[in-house]
């Protein structure tokens, strides 16, 4: 099985050993995504909304740039810093998958995210 790396500078770069996306076997796997600006390579300010959106936007980069999309997507994992916010997130996510079915979720509290982040989300997908 061949693998092929994604990689856009539409979404942050990797700052470590490991790939912005992978697309093995007629689907991609995604990195998780916390709310980096790829423009400037900062953490944006702003609450979980705010966060979410930005992480949602890097995440359809990343799909795009590996030719698929957000309605191509079958699972997420939603890390959260503070499972409270669990609702204010749900509003923003809902809103970028609208499309039936609906993927599949796992979400978890954490104790800690990269760089102070309050969200952190990855998927998969599957290839147009």
């Amino acid at each position: 099985m061949s693998q092929q790396i994604i990689q856009t500078e539409h979404a942050p770069a990797a700052v470590g050993p490991y790939s912005q996306g992978i697309i093995a076997n007629g689907m991609i796997f995604t990195a998780g995504q916390v709310a980096i600006d790829p423009a400037v390579g900062k953490l944006i300010e702003g609450g979980i909304q705010t966060q979410t959106r930005q992480v949602l936007d890097n995440l359809s980069a990343v799909l795009k740039a590996g030719g698929s999309s957000l309605d191509k997507v079958v699972k997420t994992t939603v890390f959260l810093q503070d499972l409270g916010d669990f609702a204010a997130m749900n509003e923003v996510y809902s809103a970028y998958f609208t499309s039936t079915p609906r993927p599949a979720r796992s979400t978890v509290q954490v104790a800690r995210l990269p760089l102070g982040a309050l969200v952190e989300i990855e998927v998969i997908a599957l290839l147009m």
